[in-house]
């Protein structure tokens, strides 16, 4: 089984995106070689669920940044192994030798390319056969959950041919018969273990993009745990893509498995869900996340709903498109996974009245699921005094300071449900009411 995420959730944690500067993946899109930037995609993509894999990959990225070295590997070269290794020599090495024959002719008469390509190509994979000999060397015994990766590497760079081949200086020509031979040898017989050699390489190119990324911005790794655990713990969480975003301590566990969070507009509420969904996402993938420390229980998959819009398209009002949202929530605890679901603003889409029992009743529902952890966030604090008896809920709010009349936000979560009511405040201290009364007051 995969972690689950649908497209939404991905949307609203702004998790994909090569192309927008904002998006968590530009964050730690470093990556050098286009193998690299491939294999990034493939881990966003696909979170791990395995604990003991997701705690060897952060222990590797966590390795590399203790190295603190930089990729030593040319980006152009490793496009130009690729090609290479992606096209075929002859069969054997009388055919090939052939085949390069007619390509020198060829190159003499027609000026065809097809043996200069495949000279740039023996070269460039020299180049980074040297390179590769070089690097895992200097590595030496890691110790690492990773050493085992290290050493097929350095067993393979101490075959003899790749030794001498290591030695080859690749600015000198080669006779047509040992050009043969060693194209023969790299793209036919040893092609697999050139195919592992990438790969390993772009591991490196996403492990050393990523912990530099750590080292930067001072991220932390997290410790991933089985799911009956059932705890999410985060110290100083933050939102990764804001510079100078405010930490906070957010706990979940079996005793309370949902938090119920209270607020103002603009108090940090959906940024601080985000910050948790994208902070659980990322220590799937065994990357290293915006906090001081994150202990976490494997989940099953991620579900959000933050900004549920309207669905023209299948005639869905805002509150029908909120309704079926939490139904497919619904079914997904109902199956007995084990997620992390987050909603922000139940039923926003409709009167007080109705958003206060639908936000009661599916709060309470959820409750009954312990495998599951949850949080919902409402402006109608009347629903957090209503479930005041239920332990399994923890309630929390993001404050508003009232300074002169003019509302500040210290994005600092605290325990307890808000009690701001400063919304007509603000619509006053805007002068919205003297617009449309022309200057009377309004009471």
């Amino acid at each position: 089984m995969s972690f689950h995420i649908d497209r939404q959730t991905r949307e609203e944690l702004n998790m994909n995106g090569k192309f927008r500067t904002d998006s968590v993946y530009h964050l730690f899109n470093k990556v050098r070689s286009r193998g690299g930037a491939q294999l990034l995609d493939e881990m966003f993509r696909s979170p791990l669920e395995d604990v003991t894999a997701i705690n060897a990959r952060s222990s590797t990225i966590r390795y590399f940044q203790h190295l603190a070295i930089r990729f030593p590997f040319d980006a152009q070269q490793l496009t130009e192994v690729r090609e290479y290794i992606d096209t075929s020599a002859g069969k054997n090495e009388v055919l090939n030798f052939g085949n390069l024959l007619v390509k020198t002719m060829l190159s003499t008469l027609v000026h065809d390319e097809g043996l200069k390509k495949i000279v740039q190509g023996l070269q460039a994979t020299i180049a980074t056969l040297r390179n590769c000999s070089t690097f895992v060397e200097m590595l030496g015994d890691t110790g690492t959950v990773y050493a085992e990766q290290i050493r097929e590497i350095r067993e393979i760079m101490r075959d003899k041919t790749i030794e001498k081949l290591c030695g080859v200086n690749i600015y000198e020509a080669l006779s047509l018969k040992k050009l043969a031979s060693y194209d023969y040898f790299l793209r036919n017989k040893f092609r697999n273990k050139i195919e592992k050699i990438l790969s390993f390489i772009y591991e490196v190119d996403v492990f050393i993009a990523v912990s530099e990324v750590a080292h930067a911005r001072g991220f932390a790794y997290a410790r991933a745990k089985p799911a009956a655990a059932n705890v999410f713990y985060a110290g100083d969480l933050k939102h990764p893509a804001i510079d100078g975003a405010i930490g906070n301590t957010v706990k979940m566990d079996n005793n309370q498995h949902i938090i119920f969070l209270t607020g103002a507009n603009m108090a940090g509420k959906s940024t601080l869900m985000k910050a948790i969904g994208i902070g659980l996402y990322l220590a799937h993938m065994g990357f290293p996340v915006a906090a001081s420390e994150l202990t976490f229980s494997v989940r099953e998959g991620l579900y959000t709903s933050i900004n549920t819009a309207d669905n023209i398209g299948l005639g869905y009002s805002h509150f029908y498109a909120e309704v079926m949202r939490v139904k497919e929530a619904a079914d997904a605890v109902a199956s007995g996974k084990n997620l992390l679901l987050i909603f922000d603003e139940l039923f926003k889409g409709t009167n007080v009245k109705d958003a206060y029992d639908g936000t009661l009743a599916v709060t309470t529902a959820f409750a009954e699921y312990h495998n599951c952890l949850f949080i919902v966030s409402t402006h109608i604090i009347e629903v957090g005094e209503a479930l005041m008896d239920n332990k399994n809920v923890r309630f929390a709010y993001m404050p508003t300071v009232m300074e002169n009349g003019r509302p500040r936000y210290p994005y600092q979560l605290k325990e307890g449900i808000t009690e701001d009511r400063q919304g007509m405040t603000i619509i006053k201290n805007e002068g919205i009411l003297s617009l449309i009364t022309g200057g009377v007051t309004v009471k």
